[in-house]
């Protein structure tokens, strides 16, 4: 990255169906492992819950990386001709977990860690 970008970081757009676990994961764990590398932002291709955050404002916006996280989004989300580099992380959707909260906790957190091992090894790519 150079200067002449106008960002001091690289900007990451995880961006999900609806950006209510897989997306939001992502940037939660990008942030944690790599804090001052890259400036993350989490959306949704359909939002329907008030603290998620629609895909349409940012399009215009310039990202380093756009990152899809499920087959929907890839499937559907729109050209960010301003984004350097598009790529695809497909995870299966916890909210669709069915079982006692027990259960669907687990698959929360199976998920969560097939994130987080994701970043991980891209991170690694990047270095």
């Amino acid at each position: 990255m150079t200067q002449q970008d106008g960002f001091k970081k690289p900007r990451v757009l995880f961006i999900c169906a609806g950006n209510t676990a897989r997306s939001q994961m992502a940037q939660v764990l990008l942030e944690q492992r790599a804090p001052e590398r890259f400036e993350v932002a989490s959306a949704g291709l359909t939002v329907e819950h008030l603290q998620s955050k629609g895909v349409k404002p940012l399009i215009a916006e310039h990202f380093h990386y756009v990152i899809t996280v499920c087959d929907r989004a890839e499937a559907n989300c729109p050209v960010f001709s301003n984004a350097r580099y598009r790529m695809s992380w497909p995870f299966k959707d916890p909210t669709a977990a069915t079982g006692t909260q027990d259960e669907r906790l687990v698959v929360f957190h199976r998920v969560r860690d097939e994130i987080n091992l994701k970043v991980q090894d891209w991170l690694k790519e990047l270095a």
